[in-house]
């Protein structure tokens, strides 16, 4: 699936990592994602919210519906953050997608990914590739 059709088609996101600093990219990207019609999950144990949405300290205890997990972890905390995922999708069939912000690449969380039917994406970020697909700039 491309890029396009990714941000196109799911729109539920889960952000693993979503800071309550907002001059960070893992704060400024989801809000930007949220100002633009997406459903922002933030999954973030150290608070219990960030701009008045309610946080969870893993993606299992998220009741919503999750279409895409958005991860901004260190590399080595990915496998664990698959491994989450994966075990969602089984359990409620709603995850689709892990996508690992720019920077972010793991390669063994890949092949676990995929080996389990989730479409993976890493080392992009969704607001370059949004204004790219999406708004065409």
């Amino acid at each position: 699936m491309e890029t396009k059709e990714i941000l196109t088609n799911f729109k539920n996101v889960a952000v693993v990592g979503f800071s309550k600093d907002p001059t960070k990219p893992s704060h400024k990207v989801p809000m930007f994602l949220k100002e633009h019609g997406y459903h922002v999950i933030p999954v973030n144990p150290t608070v219990k919210e960030i701009n008045g949405m309610k946080c969870y300290n893993n993606l299992e205890e998220i009741p919503d519906r999750v279409d895409v997990v958005e991860v901004f972890r260190p590399s080595n905390e990915v496998e664990s953050i698959v491994e989450q995922a994966v075990r969602r999708a089984k359990k409620k069939g709603d995850v689709k997608v892990v996508w690992l912000q720019e920077g972010i690449v793991n390669e063994n969380a890949k092949r676990h990914a995929e080996e389990n039917g989730l479409i993976f994406v890493q080392d992009k970020c969704m607001y370059k590739e949004f204004t790219k697909y999406i708004e065409g700039n």
